[in-house]
């Protein structure tokens, strides 16, 4: 995503990422890694656990949740990624905010 957060920027989208990780090491691989959009440590699960976001200890933890939420607050597109690499690629992000933004206008 990020590679490509300018086609989401120029769409009137926003990207926000919540992590597991504690503080610290959040804002640290965030800095090291340069990654241009939102991001929120949640070292608790709060986030996740709200979205049943599954847990596969056999895998290195949670699997990925991607979402898509319009500026009313309700989502839009969902995806619960089956191991870490499961992650739709930019282009299906694009194509339901474009679907959202047509039905807005």
């Amino acid at each position: 995503m990020r590679d490509g957060y300018s086609n989401f920027v120029s769409r009137g989208a926003e990207i926000l990422a919540i992590g597991t990780d504690n503080e610290k090491s959040f804002q640290s691989y965030w800095k090291k890694e340069n990654i241009p959009y939102i991001g929120l440590p949640d070292p608790k699960a709060s986030v996740p656990r709200l979205y049943r976001q599954e847990v596969n200890l056999f895998k290195l933890g949670r699997m990925p949740l991607n979402c898509v939420v319009d500026a009313e607050g309700k989502i839009r597109y969902i995806h619960y990624g089956s191991d870490m690499t499961d992650i739709p690629d930019n282009e299906t992000f694009i194509n339901v905010i474009d679907q959202i933004n047509a039905s807005s206008n």
